[in-house]
């Protein structure tokens, strides 16, 4: 039904008003409590998958072992793809602050490329070694490490889709008070899984290929 006035639909109306609503209706300090939350949720699971790589990381079922597996080289070359993405992100963040918007948006798309770096060299990795016939049933060894890595690698592509999301909002929205809270949220959602994959590298591939 049209407004008697201007002409303008009235259901319209109604939802600009609760999209409007919506997006100030979440207090700042509640988002990012909430957050905080489910990252230590977060923590809780990946110290889980950590220590029953430490009680089952040695369990080869007369199986292939780390160091008959795992290519250092590669495994840094992935390493310093999300290392980067982390200092891009970084990047991205500084130029939100001061609300350059076309910065902002072509240092996220960096990061989201590093990412999507990062996930590719990780399931190149999966595949070969599965070629192989060290797929996650072999032992309880490689049971573990998928299950490990392949958390890690699922969290991160989470992660790229929610910077797609959130490069959209802000070309459509510019960067208003709600995006730069929840690309405050990606940031610290990023920075996260660099602390946990460094963890990753060292416990699972250093750790493991060294005598």
């Amino acid at each position: 039904m049209s407004h008697p006035t201007t002409g303008v639909v009235a259901g319209s109306d109604q939802d600009l008003q609760f999209y409007v609503a919506e997006e100030h209706g979440h207090a700042e300090g509640g988002t990012m409590l909430g957050f905080w939350i489910y990252l230590m949720s977060d923590c809780l699971i990946f110290a889980v998958l950590f220590a029953c790589y430490g009680v089952y990381g040695r369990s080869y079922a007369a199986g292939p072992t780390p160091a008959n597996l795992f290519d250092l080289g590669t495994v840094a070359l992935n390493t310093s793809m999300l290392l980067l993405s982390s200092i891009t992100y970084g990047f991205a963040m500084l130029s939100m602050e001061k609300n350059r918007i076309g910065a902002t948006q072509l240092w996220l798309l960096v990061t989201g490329l590093f990412g999507v770096a990062f996930v590719g060299l990780e399931l190149n990795e999966f595949v070969h070694l599965i070629h192989e016939g060290a797929g996650p049933q072999r032992s309880a060894f490689l049971s573990a490490f998928f299950t490990l890595v392949g958390t890690h690698g699922l969290h991160v592509s989470v992660g790229i889709i929610w910077l797609m999301t959130l490069m959209v909002q802000v070309a459509q929205r510019g960067l208003v008070p709600e995006n730069k809270r929840r690309l405050m949220c990606l940031s610290m959602f990023w920075h996260f899984l660099d602390v946990v994959w460094i963890g990753v590298f060292s416990f699972v591939y250093l750790l493991s290929v060294l005598p």
